[in-house]
């Protein structure tokens, strides 16, 4: 113990360095049976959003259906574009880089574990007991993201880009890394937007945050949120306020923990 105590800070630069190097593995790992299930992940998981029997949309058709609409309004029979690559190496390199992105989103746990082995050892037996499980509650959340940005944010806004048109004159050919760019980009930020709570109790351990700053400052993030949700959403009113509703419920979920670990802290002073 005493060793680990009086370890060098280029001891501590190799340990995570072994961290980081078997991090990467797994991502190698995964992106390689990725890019070997081509079939799968293209046709299957990326351009799922594109078919008229994706999930999302016989939903919403279930749902137009059940309200009554005319016809079903949100039904649909296909999509108003086509994909088309137009770089020699265009497939080639969306293939090689989604195989990497999904080897990222199913290694998250694993490296979410690496990178908790490595802080572990810093925490005082308290601390460590009060985030045993933060491995498990941020892939659940991340999980959690991924899920809503792919089933949610991404039909709608493939749907609406996909379809909007300025003129009958003018065919939507949409060019393959710019559908792939518009599905990843949007799924990985609802992932990444959906680890405020563990950034917040992180934040509140180290008093960078406070619950009363956060209540403070609600009318200002909800700005940010409304303009973050407009950034990755298609451009209408209901895709930013779908993404804005669960961000505003975690950022409120995110007040009560840092009061949690305020509270705390006063119990462990006292």
């Amino acid at each position: 113990m005493a060793e680990e105590k009086e370890m060098s800070f280029l001891g501590h630069l190799e340990i995570l360095r072994w961290h980081l190097v078997r991090s990467f593995a797994a991502i190698f790992i995964f992106a390689i049976i990725a890019f070997v299930s081509k079939e799968f992940i293209f046709d299957v998981v990326i351009f799922g959003p594109k078919q008229p029997d994706f999930f999302t949309y016989r939903m919403l058709c279930n749902l137009s259906t059940f309200l009554g609409f005319d016809g079903g309004s949100m039904c649909m029979d296909e999509m108003p574009f086509v994909v088309q690559n137009r770089t020699m190496a265009g497939q080639f390199t969306s293939h090689l880089w989604v195989s990497i992105i999904a080897g990222f989103i199913v290694s998250f746990p694993y490296i979410m574990w690496e990178m908790w082995s490595f802080l572990k050892p810093g925490l005082t037996v308290k601390e460590r007991r009060y985030t045993n499980g933060v491995v498990f509650v941020s892939s659940i959340l991340f999980i959690l993201g991924i899920l809503f940005g792919y089933y949610l944010i991404a039909p709608l806004s493939i749907n609406f880009l996909g379809g909007y048109r300025v003129s009958d004159e003018i065919l939507n050919e949409i060019d393959l890394s710019s559908y792939i760019s518009t599905v990843s980009t949007v799924t990985l930020s609802s992932g990444i937007v959906f680890e405020l709570p563990i950034i917040v109790y992180f934040l509140a351990k180290m008093d960078l945050l406070t619950p009363d700053m956060m209540r403070n400052y609600r009318r200002h993030s909800f700005v940010g949120v409304l303009i973050l949700s407009a950034i990755i959403t298609p451009p209408d009113i209901s895709s930013q306020i779908l993404v804005a509703i669960p961000v505003m419920v975690l950022y409120e979920l995110s007040i009560y923990i840092s009061a949690f670990v305020v509270r705390q802290k006063k119990k462990e002073n006292e």
